[in-house]
């Protein structure tokens, strides 16, 4: 065999994003939380009327996970009672794209099974 000076390292998978991947996908209410904000429905009490079968402790846990990850953004207004609304970042509406390509993808491989 020849050697020609070519080598390549072993590739692998990147550690972070599949990671973030899935951990979203791991909570079942975040793809649910996407779509609320894709609604307008950006506020956690709001969030909880809209869908049933959520608890408040639930989507808390699943809005901090997105918080964490830099794809939610927390807007905490300085009023009484409290005011809170969640929004995509610019970084999360980039990880949204990508999941609707997941989804995409799984059609068309549901699609072959036919």
């Amino acid at each position: 065999m020849k050697d020609n000076g070519k080598l390549i390292s072993r590739k692998s998978a990147p550690a972070k994003s599949a990671r973030m991947v899935e951990t979203i996908y791991g909570c079942k209410w975040s793809l649910t939380v996407y779509q609320l904000l894709n609604d307008g429905i950006n506020r956690p009490g709001e969030m909880v009327r809209a869908v049933d079968g959520l608890s408040t402790k639930v989507l808390n846990q699943c809005l901090r996970r997105n918080l964490e990850f830099g794809i939610l953004d927390k807007v905490i207004y300085n009023e009484l009672p409290p005011k809170v609304e969640y929004k995509v970042t610019k970084f999360g509406e980039k990880f949204v794209s990508i999941l609707d390509q997941l989804e995409v993808l799984q059609d068309e491989l549901e699609g072959q099974d036919s």
